[in-house]
């Protein structure tokens, strides 16, 4: 006797129909991954990697911490084998640091831990390389979320390989200019009103020019004046000649200039002070002056001396140098100082420079004097980072801060594309009266004068 087969219900057809697309959907979407992955990479990582990410870390978290000694018995030994002896148990688990939910990003994901008793910050610290091998990540970095928590934050993919431009380069703020790609995939933004000074040092090709052809190619829509000084004969900055206020060529014009920036900073002192305001942003705007950016181009040209007439000249640059980076911040002047190499061979005047500058990009250099000068002071742990710069990794720099530091790219910024966008905001260029009449040889031999007199 036979039973006759069930018709399937309504619901148990549209449940099946269900199984049946869900399973179409994961095959086109790892038949798909590879393409997807190269054309829309956040949207393969969110779809796909961050998934099997967070599998991975779910299965591997025990384990890894044990192995990199990051877990705690729950007993003492004694007792552990007092208990074995005693009732032939298996010994308890041990304890491992709690985490707490993955977030994602567009680029990897973070999660906070908590640490152990007699943990410290370090101990995770060195075990991130074992973190990023076992999570199948480009990188791991752990930094200190608050006492006792600690902040795992992981790439799947190297960000520096092939950074992406904005198709708008725009400012959201005054000062503030997106130049590159840091190494956890956020944007390296370079914001004067925060880091007022930068030293941006360099071999040939390093990626020192586009930098600075992103930083101008940033600046020249905004409301302020640049200046520059280019001892080389101005190769460099006279491309972008009309967005710049003035520019220097040699080391004459450059004393010349960077004096008539200082009574510039010495006009503004006398307006803060009448209006009993400390920086000129405390001032009204309609009484606010512009903004001046002054880049620094090959800052050894300036301190090179080979006669007596020369040694004077850069001794008054050095001095000039050093006054705006004290006063400028507060006075609306920002120094932006470029070279090849710079080294306490220079001159007293480099080392006090150095430490006025706090924003600090190494990239590719030919000694390591130039990474110790740019870095040393800052975080001695980012020298080997510096060094280690390949020639094929142009535009990769290590950033140095009181408080750590981290790779970052530049984005390619052509000298023509920065040409352009100089050229095409040149209406916006600010006339200084300041800096008009500091073109005459004349003018020179008296702030030198004047330099050697207060000394």
């Amino acid at each position: 006797m036979t039973v006759p087969a069930s018709t399937p219900t309504a619901g148990e057809f549209r449940m099946a129909w269900a199984l049946v697309v869900v399973a179409v959907l994961g095959m086109g979407l790892l038949l798909a991954g590879p393409a997807l992955r190269r054309r829309y990479p956040v949207a393969w990582w969110l779809c796909l990697g961050f998934p099997a990410a967070a599998l991975r870390v779910t299965r591997s978290w025990r384990p890894l911490m044990a192995a990199c000694g990051l877990a705690q018995s729950r007993k003492a030994a004694l007792a552990v084998v007092s208990g074995l002896v005693g009732h032939g148990a298996a010994p308890p688990q041990p304890r491992v640091p709690r985490r707490g939910r993955m977030h994602p990003t567009a680029g990897g994901f973070w999660l906070l831990v908590r640490l152990l008793p007699g943990q410290v910050p370090e101990d995770f610290v060195k075990a991130a390389p074992a973190m990023a091998h076992d999570w199948e990540m480009h990188t791991v970095r752990v930094t200190t979320w608050r006492p006792g928590v600690v902040r795992i934050a992981a790439t799947f993919a190297d960000p520096l390989r092939q950074p992406r431009m904005p198709r708008r380069h725009r400012a959201d703020r005054l000062l503030r200019v997106a130049v590159g790609v840091l190494e956890s995939g956020a944007q390296w933004v370079i914001d004067l009103r925060k880091i007022p000074h930068w030293l941006i040092v360099g071999a040939t090709r390093s990626g020192k020019s586009t930098l600075i052809n992103a930083l101008v190619a940033g600046l020249a829509p905004q409301p302020v004046a640049l200046v520059g000084v280019d001892c080389k004969g101005g190769m460099e900055l006279s491309l972008y000649e009309r967005r710049l206020s003035a520019l220097a060529t040699n080391r004459r014009q450059a004393v010349r200039l960077l004096g008539a920036l200082v009574d510039l900073t010495q006009g503004r002192m006398a307006l803060c002070r009448a209006a009993r305001v400390r920086n000129i942003w405390g001032l009204p705007d309609a009484e606010c002056p512009v903004p001046v950016v002054v880049i620094v181009d090959e800052i050894a040209e300036l301190f090179l001396v080979a006669s007596r007439a020369e040694k004077d000249d850069a001794q008054a640059a050095a001095t000039t140098l050093v006054r705006l980076a004290q006063l400028g911040a507060a006075l609306g002047v920002f120094l932006v100082v470029a070279g090849q190499r710079v080294g306490s061979d220079l001159g007293q005047g480099v080392t006090a420079l150095r430490s006025q500058l706090g924003g600090r990009a190494c990239h590719r250099v030919a000694d390591s004097g130039t990474a110790e000068m740019t870095l040393g002071d800052l975080n001695p742990d980012a020298l080997q980072a510096a060094q280690s710069i390949a020639p094929e990794d142009a535009g990769t720099a290590v950033l140095a801060s009181a408080d750590g530091w981290e790779r970052a790219r530049s984005y390619l910024v052509p000298e023509t594309v920065a040409e352009g966008v100089a050229a095409e905001y040149a209406h916006l260029t600010p006339y200084l009266p300041e800096l008009a009449d500091s073109g005459s040889d004349d003018a020179a031999a008296v702030h030198i004068e004047r330099l050697d007199r207060d000394a």
